[in-house]
């Protein structure tokens, strides 16, 4: 139920999408609809791809306390972006239509897993486990576009899910337990994507997103509630820096979800795994080089089998993509 796509004379993204669309036309490559879905897709996926970063600013704040803040600014930012882009009227339709209402809580309960653990991984030294959730989320998207979406799975597809079965495997062997950060990452995101296609051709980015964490703003704001009477809530009783990134901590949250959502509506579920190659990757390379976490042999393996899955599910993507051409030309 993706929301009416986002037109360059909307009030939401419309620069942006103007700039997204010059830069597709100046490329020549597919419609502006892909080409722009994909800029803003490489886009959401960077920016979260460097998150561990900013999440070591918060220090010594805890996860709750971070994810709290950052439903709270969000829904914050977003309440001004809809100021400015003279969106309310649209979030009030949208708002009216509670089937779509009630899906986007859901989406927004999604996120609220997905934001806990990542956060908590990266306070607890487990970027490179996160990394791997992100990088099983593709084929955690294919697997729900058989299981969900009721779409056939093709030979390379069933042998880069083999693969990937036999590194996770090969990776709770190595971790000496089940990989539960990886996997709830890569399902609880994987589902949120699902969740934003479906409503995607309804509820514009910044509409969207003001609704998810409007169900969470209540939750968030007893979590800081709570720890404040509790004595531990960090922000204000630490250095400067760590005040202003927390301060931040809605912008840095809203701006990749609104990306996200403007690429999920416009690319098909296969694409859109593709882009997520880049998160991954940039965390892979800061837990790694950055923050030293251990790389021993076996999680080397672990993860050279999931890169060899991407590689194929990447190879048969294309190769699908040919053949739907080829199959267009002809007709």
């Amino acid at each position: 139920m993706p929301p009416a796509p986002i037109t360059p004379g909307s009030p939401s993204f419309s620069a942006a999408d103007s700039a997204a669309d010059s830069a597709s036309a100046a490329a020549g490559g597919a419609g502006l609809p892909m080409g722009r879905g994909l800029l803003f897709g490489i886009a959401a996926y960077a920016l979260w791809g460097v998150l561990p970063l900013f999440f070591l600013l918060l220090r010594p704040a805890s996860a709750i306390e971070i994810v709290a803040w950052r439903i709270v600014l969000s829904l914050i930012f977003c309440a001004l972006l809809l100021t400015v882009t003279r969106g309310w009227p649209a979030l009030v339709a949208i708002v009216r239509d509670r089937r779509t209402t009630l899906i986007l809580g859901g989406a927004g309960a999604l996120i609220l897993v997905n934001w806990l653990v990542y956060v908590y991984a990266t306070l607890t030294d487990h970027v490179v486990e996160a990394a791997l959730g992100y990088f099983t989320n593709p084929i955690v998207t294919v697997l729900l576009g058989v299981f969900v979406l009721r779409e056939r799975l093709r030979v390379l597809q069933w042998v880069a899910i083999g693969i990937s079965a036999v590194a996770v495997l090969v990776l709770a062997i190595n971790y000496g337990q089940f990989p539960f950060i990886a996997l709830t990452l890569a399902f609880s995101f994987g589902l949120y994507g699902l969740v934003k296609k479906q409503v995607g051709g309804r509820v514009d980015a910044v509409s969207g997103l003001t609704i998810e964490t409007a169900w969470l703003s209540v939750p968030a704001a007893v979590a800081l509630i709570v720890l404040a009477s509790s004595g531990v809530l960090t922000i204000g009783s630490e250095n400067v820096l760590q005040a202003v990134a927390m301060l931040c901590a809605g912008i840095v949250t809203a701006v990749p979800l609104l990306f996200f959502a403007a690429a999920a509506r416009r690319l098909p579920l296969t694409y859109l795994g593709l882009t997520q190659y880049i998160a991954p990757l940039l965390q892979f390379v800061i837990g790694v080089f950055v923050l030293q976490e251990a790389m021993p042999p076996a999680r080397w393996l672990g993860f050279g089998l999931v890169w060899i899955a991407l590689v194929i599910l990447t190879i048969d993507m294309f190769r699908a993509q040919r053949t739907t051409r080829s199959v267009v030309r002809v007709r």
